[in-house]
């Protein structure tokens, strides 16, 4: 996305302005089930927040990956192995690695962190 687009504050920072409000100004006020549906609306942002600022680098990665083994698209990939068009091999393992890891950096880095 170009910033300078749009000027400021981004997408990103307005994002960000708006978790930091709900965690430091709202979570506090909250408790039970309100506070949980907090944390679930904090974490489906932070989610935003990731795809705006790493979109474009893992798309760019995620389809060099994807065209290394000759499809397009993770559709594609998916038939493909289903089919036995493409063999179970070191390629193909680093490339579903690099699908893996992009969509874990943005929907659960946390977990990448952890585990690798």
């Amino acid at each position: 996305m170009n910033a300078d687009r749009y000027g400021t504050p981004t997408a990103v920072e307005l994002v960000e302005s708006v978790v930091e409000f709900l965690e430091k100004d709202v979570a506090g006020a909250l408790s039970g089930r309100p506070r949980f549906h907090l944390r679930v609306a904090v974490n489906a942002l932070n989610i935003v927040r990731r795809q705006l600022q790493l979109g474009s680098d893992n798309n760019r990665l995620c389809d060099a990956a994807l065209a290394s083994l000759g499809v397009s698209s993770e559709r594609e990939l998916s038939d493909a192995i289903r089919s036995g068009a493409l063999e179970d091999g070191y390629q193909l393992r680093g490339v579903l690695r690099t699908l893996v890891t992009a969509r874990l950096q943005v929907n659960n880095p946390t977990y990448l962190e952890t585990y690798t």
